[in-house]
């Protein structure tokens, strides 16, 4: 199944993404979001920090800006891009449809079923794909995360404010959580981890260092030894267990993920990611330029420190840019004509 050309494919339907698709469907071009719905968020009980829909659910919050793009004509089709390749004019992308078809929306309307992957041409790209959050490898993060297991004080601090709260120490990342932490809490205790990523070791465990000044100014104390699991009722921590045996009481664990963004497109169209402090992204300047000619980026894949409401800013700005950018391109076109 082939799709009309559009002027933009926006790749990803989060915060950054209908960012984007709003400002260019208000300056009326044709925009295609291609969603695998995935959202990172997903697990979170709730989004803050967003101003006027302060702890609104993330499907909820995706839902009403879903509504709004719709409403300036912006199209959806729901399904993961592929592949993605220069083409005259502008790309084509590849796009695999879930079930064969089967639940892709295509301008609001059910796609057809058709199980061949659908190809999509645009003058230009917004890569919005996000990032995945590389989780420490202890048994009940993954279970409590994004619920009684964080990672962000803005994002879920307030929530843990004055409960007994864990940092799960790896790095130097430690120290600085456990200083923002102090904050909302006067009961923050660092949980030594295993500092080696190698498979079937536990390595060396977690020390202070440097750092050990600070977390004695603070009164934050140091776990007799690493933690080795998490027990939780349900998705909430009620425990850390350590290697020497002993379980220490919590109410929340923070952990410091590496964030990697979903570059596989990027660079199929030639753009090499680049390594940064909090890990790997998509290069490009403040409006989401990146060095790729045409392409864009907005959101996690530019930016992995970015909250909800930062990236729907930065999908905004790069969404105008593209516009500027075609409307260049069109009166270019015209004088040429003339």
């Amino acid at each position: 199944m082939n799709i009309a050309p559009y002027d933009v494919a926006i790749i990803g339907g989060g915060p950054a993404g209908l960012g984007a698709a709003i400002a260019l469907g208000r300056s009326r071009r044709t925009v295609l979001v291609i969603d695998a719905g995935q959202p990172r968020n997903a697990p979170a009980d709730g989004a803050h920090n967003v101003l006027g829909l302060e702890g609104i659910t993330p499907g909820e919050l995706l839902a009403r800006g879903h509504a709004e793009a719709s409403t300036y004509g912006v199209t959806f089709l729901g399904g993961a891009v592929r592949t993605a390749a220069h083409d005259e004019g502008g790309f084509r992308l590849t796009v695999e449809l879930p079930d064969g078809g089967a639940g892709a929306v295509v301008g609001g309307s059910p796609a057809t079923g058709d199980s061949r992957p659908t190809t999509v041409r645009a003058r230009r790209l917004i890569l919005a794909t996000g990032l995945v959050d590389v989780l420490p490898d202890v048994q009940g993060v993954r279970e409590g995360w994004g619920h009684s297991v964080l990672h962000c004080p803005y994002c879920h601090g307030w929530e843990v404010r004055d409960q007994r709260i864990g940092i799960l120490a790896g790095d130097a990342r430690a120290a600085h959580q456990a200083l923002l932490f102090h904050q909302l809490s006067d009961r923050v205790t660092i949980l030594p981890g295993w500092n080696s990523q190698e498979k079937g070791t536990p390595g060396v465990a977690w020390e202070a260092g440097d750092d050990d000044a600070l977390l004695k100014a603070l009164g934050v104390p140091v776990a007799s030894a690493p933690v080795t699991a998490l027990c939780l009722d349900g998705a909430r921590v009620r425990a850390a267990l350590l290697a020497d045996g002993s379980r220490l009481e919590l109410d929340a664990v923070v952990v410091a993920p590496s964030f990697v963004a979903r570059t596989e497109l990027y660079e199929q169209l030639g753009g090499d990611a680049e390594e940064q402090p909090m890990g790997r992204a998509i290069p490009a300047d403040p409006m989401g330029r990146t060095p790729v000619p045409g392409v864009w980026v907005a959101g996690n894949a530019q930016n992995p420190m970015a909250m909800v409401s930062a990236s729907s800013a930065s999908g905004v700005q790069a969404g105008a840019a593209v516009n500027a950018d075609l409307a260049l391109e069109d009166a270019e076109r015209r004088i040429h004509t003339r």
